[in-house]
């Protein structure tokens, strides 16, 4: 009779159960709002390669749905507790993808002035250095979104649904889109100078102290 195997010191409980918690991580990380998160992730080249072979209508109504889906998983994830670390990553990337690369898109099309286009990069830039500047520092503050870059996303979403709109839907140009334009680069310089000047703050106070 072969005797029974049971683990010892070499084969700790903890390494028998490894598979069944890295599967229970996965099942966490892989819920509904995250699902919906990379759904929005993968429409970004969709969305851009729309605007490049100028179908702006179905460019606007995929940009929509992600703006939707944005909404939507942030309430599943606050109404029923499903946020996760991966949640937390994703989004963001997700928001500023979508954003960044449709601005660029429609820059390169000849649909927003180059300027413009410059400017929301050159801030999303910024902001990304400093968010990495401040992971490898020992500072412990958070590069959390502020009151104007909320109003600077709201506004640049604005500005690009309503020139896909007026391209791809036949609503005519009016002083909206110059005005919507006026209105996102005065908070994308704005937000760009106070995420800079909070990032020096919480990069020169994690400095090491005399």
């Amino acid at each position: 009779m072969v005797p029974e195997i049971t683990p010892g010191p070499e084969m700790p409980a903890r390494q028998a159960i490894g598979p069944r918690s890295v599967s229970r991580r996965l099942e966490a990380n892989f819920n509904l709002p995250n699902l919906i998160t990379l759904a929005r992730l993968l429409s970004v080249p969709v969305a851009i390669w729309l605007i490049l072979d100028e179908r702006y209508g179905a460019a606007f109504w995929v940009f929509a749905g992600a703006g939707i889906s944005d909404a939507l998983d942030g309430y599943i994830a606050k109404r029923f507790d499903r946020r996760t670390p991966l949640g937390a990553l994703l989004d963001p990337i997700a928001d500023k993808a979508l954003l960044t690369g449709v601005y660029l898109t429609l820059g390169l099309a000849g649909q927003l002035p180059a300027w413009l286009v410059v400017l929301v990069v050159l801030r999303d830039s910024l902001i990304v250095l400093g968010f990495v500047a401040i992971r490898l520092s020992p500072a412990r503050d958070d590069l959390g979104p502020l009151f104007i870059s909320k109003v600077n996303t709201l506004v640049q979403i604005a500005l690009i649904g309503l020139v896909l709109a007026r391209l791809g839907l036949g609503i005519e140009p009016g002083w909206e889109t110059w005005l919507l334009i006026v209105l996102a680069a005065l908070t994308t310089v704005l937000s760009g100078v106070a995420y800079l000047v909070r990032c020096t703050r919480i990069l020169v106070g994690s400095g090491p102290t005399p």
